[in-house]
């Protein structure tokens, strides 16, 4: 498969501290890839920086060879729960309908076409009963199941799904997953962020593992070592394929891997040797 995502030397700053330090990855068409690591690793503001929504201090993003913005094949987002405001009154169907909405058609009206697609869109996810509800009154899982419609209706080349299982019942849970296999025959390019190891490990193609900077990247074989987790999650016990592992040998005085000049821990030696190896 040929590189559909490239990231050279990507960084992305809030308030002078690095949220995303010379990140550089590449991932194939039609991958469905698992992108880990602990909380403030840079799991969202990647996906962000994806979609042109965070500036970048240094470096290029490249779909097929193109910046986000000259990139003409749609590309569906869809945010954690928390940064939505589910007050704002507008029904599920006009939610599921700002999926059709492409770049230059915000004036024009909704074809049949569209809404057959959006029909089909809320009925792929089993809420086409829930059309004409407001949005702020549904379950955390029916929110979710929303924005997925709203993704689907896109017809996106490239989806990005950042915490989609956070918060959400097992239907839910099942529902993406099966709907994540649908689009894997169809090619198209997914990204997930999430916290479940293991589920990266048994359900993905491939792993990105953050803390700021990349640790690795590959088969969930490659990258979920013991060293690379240690170098990701120092101080804090994970479970991939079942098995829990303790990875503490980081010293644990320094926040994110590599956060302090002059650290010295096993840790942090190996991640800034990693980081600096980097092409």
């Amino acid at each position: 498969m040929t590189d559909l995502l490239e990231l050279r030397n990507v960084s992305v700053f809030y308030g002078g501290r690095p949220a995303l330090d010379s990140v550089n990855l590449h991932i194939p068409h039609g991958a469905q890839v698992a992108v880990v690591g602990p909380n403030g690793a840079g799991k969202s503001t990647l996906f962000k920086a994806m979609m042109g929504l965070a500036p970048l201090r240094t470096g290029e993003i490249l779909i097929h060879g193109r910046p986000p913005s000259e990139y003409r094949d749609p590309v569906a987002y869809v945010p954690q729960r928390e940064e939505v405001d589910w007050r704002f009154p507008v029904t599920v169907f006009d939610v599921v309908a700002m999926g059709r909405y492409g770049r230059g058609r915000w004036l024009k009206r909704l074809s049949v076409a569209d809404r057959d697609g959006i029909h089909r869109s809320l009925e792929r996810l089993n809420i086409s009963d829930l059309a004409q509800r407001p949005i702020g009154e549904l379950s955390g899982g029916q929110q979710q199941r929303v924005f997925l419609a709203r993704a689907l209706a896109q017809k996106p080349h490239v989806l990005l799904l950042d915490e989609p299982f956070t918060g959400v019942d097992i239907s839910t849970r099942e529902a993406t997953l099966e709907l994540l296999s649908s689009l894997k025959a169809r090619s198209v390019t997914v990204l997930v962020s999430t916290h479940d190891l293991d589920l990266a490990s048994g359900r993905f193609d491939q792993v990105v593992l953050l803390n700021r900077c990349l640790i690795s990247a590959g088969s969930p074989d490659e990258v979920f070592t013991e060293k690379h987790l240690q170098a990701a999650f120092g101080g804090q016990m994970v479970v991939v394929n079942g098995k829990a592992i303790v990875v503490d040998q980081c010293c644990g005085a320094h926040g994110p891997v590599g956060g302090v000049d002059g650290c010295r821990c096993e840790t942090c030696n190996w991640a800034r040797g990693a980081r600096e190896d980097e092409p």
